[in-house]
């Protein structure tokens, strides 16, 4: 057992790495992160907000997200609008009970996003049908959508304005590539946001 749990130890190690560093040495997404920022940097100073929505694990990242915007990254600093569209039980049971499981995020979007927000959506797959609506729904009201998939991507790639594909087609790398991404992206935001003066 003990020869067992070392190699899988060192095994799902050395692929973490292996993705982490492929996406460290990616020009393109280097490009599409600083095209992220961009938007949503320039939401925020608008007065818009941004929103964040995916299921299980990706529902997690999307109020961890959330969380370092409205509190802090690396320092202290104001708080910025951004809201989890996964946290209200009340909303989520009511939205699945009356329209359906595949609406609970679409209709978060139609009751609170407006023109010049931003909707983060999350699927590793890219093919979550409440993912899509959600998308479709924000891009019905001319909100900015930026995706975090996989390799594939699915449907979103062609949903939304810019698309992060982590290069995996397992489920633990795609979302250890999203946390990856979630990360920079706050961090990025924070410091445009509100620059340090060291």
């Amino acid at each position: 057992m003990a020869n067992h749990v070392k190699a899988m130890f060192e095994a799902e190690f050395d692929k973490s790495i292996k993705l982490l560093t492929e996406m460290s040495r990616d020009a393109q997404l280097h490009e599409l992160m600083a095209k992220a920022v961009g938007q949503s940097v320039a939401a925020l100073r608008s007065g818009h907000k941004l929103l964040f929505a995916g299921n299980g694990g990706s529902a997690a990242d999307a109020q961890h997200w959330a969380g370092e915007l409205v509190s802090r990254f690396y320092y202290d600093r104001p708080g910025l609008p951004a809201i989890a569209l996964t946290t209200d039980t009340s909303i989520l049971t009511a939205i699945g009970n009356d329209y359906g499981y595949d609406y609970v995020f679409a209709r978060q979007v139609e009751a609170l996003g407006q023109e010049g927000d931003v909707l983060v959506a999350i699927s590793t797959s890219g093919n979550s049908r409440n993912i899509v609506r959600a998308i479709e729904a924000a891009r019905a009201k001319r909100m900015v959508v930026i995706g975090f998939t996989g390799q594939g991507g699915g449907q979103m790639v062609e949903l939304c304005d810019l698309c992060f594909r982590v290069p995996s087609g397992e489920t633990p790398r795609i979302q250890e590539g999203h946390e990856a991404l979630g990360h920079l992206l706050c961090a990025l935001i924070e410091a445009e946001m509100f620059p340090r003066g060291d």
